[in-house]
Order: structure tokens, then C-alpha cells, then sequence
């Protein structure tokens, strides 16, 4: 079974990286203007773990969506891609996102395309028209009439 794993952009989360930069930033002032040990000490601890925190989640963003041969995962959310009747593109209050709509009633599974990087939208959208067009038993048409067997 093959599995494709999308991430959030890291861009999303390198605000956590500068905050630890700025934590440390201001620990030094603190420590050049003659600051309790104790006060410098708890910055520079705090500052530190912020900011290997942000490289930890920059290096890897957590996972968004996985696609697997029988069932999506969005968000902790797994569907089987028999259940899944559509797929398509709706606006929210946050952007565009990606609706999965499933049978069970008012079940619609959101994923804001923001949290993806631009490059991976259409292989993404792709990727889904073809898995559920597999699951459905759908194929392309190629333009030609299927052949007559007599019973």
C-alpha cells in the first residue's frame, strides 16, 4: 500500500523560530544591563526551547493529509474513499479549501489550501479526482463507444 504524506508550509510556523529569536535577543539585553542571574537565566532557558521548538516544526511541519490506496486522512480524520462522494473546491471565511463530502449527512471533511504549499494544490487535486474516480470505478473516457459482446 502506498502512502503520500502533505505537510503544512513551514513559512506557517517560523513566527515560533523568531519569537525564540527575540526571547533571546532580549535575554542578552538583559544580561548587558546587569539583570539578576535568575532573570537572565530563565529568558535564556526560555528563548532556548522556543527557538529549538520553531526549528524542530519548521525542519518538519506537522501532517495535514495522508493518501492512502483504500482511505484519506485529513487531519486525524480517516475516510474510507468509498465513502467519499465529492471532492471540490469551496470558499470559507479563511480562503479557499478543499471540501470532501462524504455519505454520511452534513459530514464534510475542510482542508484550507493555505496550509499547503501553492506548488502541491494541483498534483493534490489531481491526485484526489483520481483516487476517487478509482474508487468509484470511473475511468476516462477516450472517445470510443466499449466494444458489444454478445451473450
Amino acid at each position: 500500500m502506498r502512502t503520500t504524506t502533505y505537510r503544512m508550509r513551514a513559512g506557517r510556523f517560523l513566527g515560533v523560530l523568531a519569537a525564540g529569536l527575540i526571547l533571546l535577543g532580549v535575554t542578552a539585553i538583559a544580561w548587558a544591563f546587569s539583570a539578576p542571574r535568575v532573570a537572565v537565566a530563565v529568558l535564556l532557558v526560555l528563548g532556548g526551547l522556543v527557538a529549538l521548538a520553531g526549528l524542530v516544526i519548521v525542519a518538519r511541519p506537522p501532517v495535514v493529509l495522508r493518501l492512502r490506496d483504500d482511505s484519506i486522512d485529513v487531519r486525524g480524520v480517516k475516510t474510507v474513499w468509498t465513502d467519499v462522494t465529492e471532492v471540490g473546491r469551496v470558499e470559507t471565511t479563511h480562503g479557499a479549501a478543499l471540501a470532501l463530502r462524504t455519505k454520511r449527512p452534513d459530514d464534510t471533511v475542510l482542508l484550507p489550501l493555505a496550509w499547503l504549499a501553492p506548488k502541491q494544490v494541483p498534483a493534490l487535486e489531481t491526485t484526489l479526482r483520481d483516487k476517487l474516480n478509482t474508487a468509484h470505478g470511473y475511468t476516462i473516457w477516450d472517445g470510443t463507444a466499449p466494444d458489444q459482446t454478445d451473450d
